[in-house]
């Protein structure tokens, strides 16, 4: 039995593998606070550049939209796929991570650019509003007012929201939780699936897997902060409302199908899984992975049998999604 960094919680144990890679990243890992931001950002523009530079190298087409937020603000997004994409080229809207604070519309495109690849997909990524410069509603309105700027120029674009799929990655698969409730609940747009990846869901900070994980990979002090910035004076109160923390939902009935991935070892173990639950509880349909050992973002650590795994596992789900058939 492991024990967590506060003396006083049993934890599951980090896979070996993943451990040794987090080892050789976190060389002295503390919290991200709010004074990280601005050098944090700087790093996420850097990675940006990186990104686009890849797509280049590539050769994949890449087409700038703008859409209007709630406010009347400009959201700008990406159109990113392959000069043979046809009209019946897959639709994946894509929602970056960073703890709401954290991150660009490039950051995870190691993780798009391989289903631009593999399913010559139309991979549309969004530059939503971050906190605590952009409090709730404005990182989820923008996220939506995107869904909705592609729904209303599918003709023109060649898309398919319907067929489509929304993706995020833990506070980007917080947001795809929240658009697909918005979308459910203002009449569209419809969507096939939710691609819920780390999922950040609950503000409250209750979970067991949240006093678990205290320090380490996006842990419960950083989390904390996140959802801080995010609520304002909101945060710790009843008052939260679900779009804002897709855990407080009272209902996930009438929602697309999702795909929920964690990790055993991570703050958002807990509520990943009772989200599943809850969307089966309603009569929805949810595919749960819970990765043994899997920290706070193992995806990234490519080489590791888990990485690979977890891999597959959703490239077997959006196989499915996208009715793709004989697929090696």
């Amino acid at each position: 039995m492991t024990t967590s960094a506060n003396g006083l919680v049993p934890a599951p144990p980090m896979d070996p593998e993943v451990a040794a890679a987090l080892a050789v990243q976190l060389e002295t890992p503390s919290p991200i606070t709010e004074a990280d931001i601005p050098l944090k950002r700087a790093e996420d523009d850097a990675a940006a550049e990186l990104a686009q530079q890849r797509v280049v190298d590539l050769g994949l087409v890449r087409t700038e939209l703008t859409a209007t937020g709630h406010d009347g603000a400009p959201v700008p997004l990406t159109l990113v796929h392959r000069p043979d994409r046809t009209a019946t080229s897959p639709l994946v809207y894509f929602v970056h991570g960073g703890g709401m604070m954290l991150g660009t519309r490039w950051s995870g495109a190691d993780v798009f650019l391989d289903w631009v690849e593999r399913y010559n997909a139309v991979v549309a990524t969004v530059e939503y509003r971050r906190a605590p410069e952009h409090p709730y509603p404005v990182p989820q309105e923008d996220v939506y007012a995107g869904l909705l700027h592609l729904a209303e120029r599918a003709e023109e674009l060649r898309l398919n929201p319907a067929a489509g799929v929304l993706a995020g990655i833990s506070a980007g698969g917080g947001l795809a939780a929240a658009a697909a409730l918005m979308a459910r609940d203002r009449g569209g747009p419809e969507l096939a699936g939710q691609l819920l990846l780390a999922p950040m869901l609950d503000d409250r900070g209750t979970t067991c897997s949240t006093r678990q994980y205290p320090t380490g990979m996006w842990n419960a002090v950083e989390n904390e902060l996140a959802w801080r910035s995010l609520l304002g004076p909101l945060h710790g109160t009843d008052a939260v409302p679900a779009y804002a923390a897709p855990a407080r939902a009272q209902d996930l009935s009438g929602l697309p199908p999702a795909f929920v991935e964690v990790g055993s070892a991570e703050v958002f173990r807990d509520e990943a899984v009772e989200h599943a639950s809850r969307t089966w509880a309603h009569g929805g349909q949810a595919e749960l992975h819970v990765w043994s050992g899997g920290v706070h973002g193992f995806g990234t650590f490519e080489h590791t049998v888990l990485a690979q795994g977890a891999l597959h596992s959703a490239r077997n789900w959006l196989d499915r999604v996208f009715g793709v058939s004989g697929r090696p």
